[in-house]
């Protein structure tokens, strides 16, 4: 069983004094939710997403060797801009995997981060940014130590994304990534995330998930937050447990192909993750009424149509629209008929399932 002590390196086998590599990470999107953590961003429960292709972070980390004076040294540009308000963040996360990569005091670095996606478009980009800067920083370590095997790479990539924000593990590779351990799928790790190993039927190939942005606004509730709120929770052991027995189904679903079940999965988890915030103390409501509106459209037309469109939800107001390839066009003609009056400003992202961070 691999440990975290397996991801520190021994001392570097070459120098280098300046470089820079440019990396993108896609965003992703969680059937079975994790809501929940311990220690060290330690999931409470396992979790399965679909990787997505067009909602991705795109991070150029150039690095300079410096006079060590023990102090992280980083500039952060924002689409080009300076972006102070987003150094904190980066601080705390060089601070917790500095263990890992003993030379991040050597070099000052400047990351340059963009999104392919609109900023505060209420989709996370904690998620894709951290895989990102993740894959960066495993760049700089290779050329350190090159003869890293591509496994210990991407495996380190998604601890290292872990520690900035738990769900970013699942953005590094792979189409459908579970993260936390799960007895019925072998390699599965609280400590990263890895690749669905079973068949996957053609029906979950290439499908689509249109995101409607019915609230482009902060968060009410940080993630973090939300998580913690899960400690004390009364309902908090059978949902963890739930979580477990939903993702033994989905092997079998996968497999089978059956999309019917697959619907049922998926929006029950939704369901539940919100249901988890409106029963904590405090509780909250990240749902809005269109959110509502377009979930019973979703059901009405999916009753009237037999066309297998479904929802999911992360922690927040808008909707992910998941459906295979062969409907996209029945489906968007929904879409914009009867959907795209509760987006704000009539404003969707197409997206589908891609395979990960991708070297630029």
């Amino acid at each position: 069983m691999i440990a975290t002590n397996d991801f520190i390196p021994s001392p570097y086998t070459h120098s280098v004094e300046n470089g820079n590599f440019q990396w993108s990470a896609p965003s992703n999107i969680a059937l079975v939710k994790y809501w929940g953590k311990k220690e060290n961003q330690i999931p409470a429960n396992p979790s399965v997403s679909f990787t997505l292709n067009n909602c991705k972070t795109i991070t150029k980390l150039a690095f300079a060797k410096k006079d060590n004076d023990d102090k992280f040294s980083f500039d952060l540009l924002f689409e080009g801009q300076p972006k102070e308000d987003f150094k904190p963040k980066i601080q705390k996360f060089l601070e917790r995997i500095e263990i890992y990569l003993p030379f991040l005091k050597d070099y000052h670095f400047t990351i340059d981060t963009e999104n392919t996606f609109p900023h505060s478009s209420g989709i996370a980009s904690s998620a894709s940014g951290m895989a990102a800067l993740a894959m960066n920083l495993m760049s700089v370590e290779k050329a350190l130590n090159p003869e890293m095997t591509d496994d210990y790479f991407y495996q380190k990539a998604s601890l290292l994304a872990r520690l900035g924000s738990g769900s970013a593990c699942r953005s590094v590779k792979g189409q459908v990534v579970v993260w936390g351990s799960q007895k019925n799928i072998s390699g599965s790790s609280e400590l990263f995330g890895v690749e669905f190993p079973h068949a996957i039927h053609e029906n979950f190939r290439n499908y689509q998930d249109t995101i409607l942005l019915v609230d482009k606004g902060e968060k009410q509730v940080s993630s973090t937050v939300g998580h913690d709120l899960m400690h004390n929770h009364p309902f908090a052991e059978r949902r963890f447990a739930q979580a477990h027995e939903n993702l033994d189904q989905l092997i079998a679903i996968f497999k089978s192909g059956n999309l019917d079940e697959f619907i049922k999965i998926v929006e029950s988890e939704a369901l539940t993750l919100h249901a988890m915030m409106m029963t904590s103390m405090p509780y909250f409501i990240l749902m809005k009424p269109n959110t509502l509106e377009i979930i019973n459209a979703i059901w009405k037309f999916r009753n009237a149509t037999q066309i297998p469109v479904c929802f999911t939800l992360d922690a927040g107001a808008n909707v992910h629209v998941l459906y295979p390839k062969n409907v996209s066009k029945q489906v968007l003609q929904f879409i914009q008929n009867e959907l795209v009056g509760y987006c704000q400003n009539g404003q969707y992202i197409c997206d589908e399932i891609g395979n990960g961070a991708v070297l630029i």
